[in-house]
């Protein structure tokens, strides 16, 4: 089974390596990174090499996709995207994402993100895609509304952080609703 990879004009989606393990170690150990991610810092750079062990695993068993996000002009790792919980069968999954601080801000995840929608409506033909932040996590909450998700409520206790249960805000876009976008954007596209 080949892992698929994907890219945008200014990125490049890969498989996470254990060559990725110091730039993951990088990104996973910075706490504004960890803070709405549902699991603590990393202090050990064998966590990271641990984290792309449970990639692989996930991948091969088809419970999952993660990719790394490489910018394609410098072949930089700036971060991981990818499809967790993902049901083939029940045609579902649930996005998530860490960019490096260093590259927030830049489009990076929105683009990143358009490109595994299209692999995960398209190829894999999935009819759902979920989305759980933390309740303070504007940053995300506003990317995904940007991107076309709703809000569907409020999960009690459902994220552990930091030995405390706290409460998420899931959201979900069809592939309906994300095809309709795309069809709209598709219009308002000058001649």
């Amino acid at each position: 089974m080949t892992f698929p990879t994907l890219e945008t004009p200014r990125l490049q989606l890969v498989e996470v390596k254990l060559e990725h393990g110091p730039a993951l170690f990088h990104i996973l150990s910075n706490e504004d990174v960890t803070r709405f991610y549902g699991m603590n810092p990393l202090r050990e750079q064998s966590d990271a090499l641990n984290i792309i062990a449970s990639f692989k695993q996930t991948y091969d068993t088809q419970q999952g996709i993660r990719w790394g996000i490489m910018i394609r002009d410098s072949g930089t790792f700036i971060g991981t995207l990818g499809l967790n919980h993902l049901s083939l069968y029940s045609k579902k999954a649930e996005i998530g994402f860490e960019l490096d601080p260093a590259h927030w801000r830049h489009g990076y995840a929105a683009e990143a993100i358009q490109a595994v929608f299209e692999y995960a409506f398209e190829t894999l033909e999935l009819h759902r895609m979920g989305a759980v932040t933390f309740l303070e996590n504007e940053a995300s909450i506003q990317l995904l509304t940007r991107l076309g998700f709703e809000e569907e409520g409020v999960l009690r206790g459902y994220l552990f952080q930091g030995g405390t249960s706290h409460d998420g805000r899931i959201f979900s876009l069809l592939r309906s609703d994300h095809q309709a976008i795309m069809q709209q954007h598709q219009e308002e596209k000058p001649v």
